[in-house]
């Protein structure tokens, strides 16, 4: 019996050292010259914390660039992923990470961010806001291929994309235009959340 017992706490000793080594080397594996996990810079989200895309690693990503006073394009791409957040299958929620980021990050402050996420009802785990700077917000939308241009004092003009990254922050996946249905866009957030272990 107390052999049993001995070998019983060795194999379990054994597994969660291999199960910390797996996360180690998720952590160590270098980050691909395609992944937006190489831009340094600072992000705040909507309760002020100051973070590194980096920070987001592990999950996939589901990606649109808004701005909170916006009366047109946004309120719309906001419905969107709200949508799609709801066809997301129960067992892959904590695998995915929806992402809005402002394009407008005078007016969008982290105090703005939040009422916005409270307002519109995402204020779960699942749901970041992220604003930069000017120069930061502009490398961003280029990877992400948004246009976007100021045309009033309140207004932006701007492109209308969801983009999906996979947990080591590669695009696999962009859906353009507001509501053209979310199936493909769906389909491949759970085909890239059935890689994460």
């Amino acid at each position: 019996m107390k052999k049993m017992m001995l070998v019983a706490i060795a194999f379990l000793v054994l597994v969660s050292c291999n199960s910390k080594e797996e996360k180690k080397d998720v952590a160590e594996k270098p980050i691909t010259d395609l992944s937006i996990y190489n831009l340094p810079e600072k992000w705040t989200n909507q309760d002020g914390k100051d973070i590194e895309l980096k920070e987001l690693r592990g999950k996939v990503l589901v990606m649109v660039m808004i701005y909170t006073s916006c009366k047109s394009a946004c309120p719309r791409l906001v419905a969107d992923m709200r949508h799609i957040e709801e066809l997301i299958p129960k067992e892959n929620k904590d695998k995915v990470n929806l992402v809005l980021v402002s394009i407008d990050p005078t007016v969008d402050t982290p105090e703005r961010l939040k009422e916005f996420s409270i307002e519109n009802k995402m204020t779960g785990n699942q749901w970041t806001f992220l604003r930069s700077n000017e120069e930061n917000t502009r490398e961003f939308a280029a990877v992400l291929a948004v246009n976007y241009k100021k045309i009033s004092p309140i207004d932006f003009s701007h492109s209308n994309i969801i983009s999906i990254f996979d947990a080591e922050g590669e695009m696999t996946y962009q859906q353009e235009g507001l509501g053209t249905g979310y199936d493909k866009t769906v389909s491949k957030i759970i085909e890239e959340a059935a890689k994460i272990k």
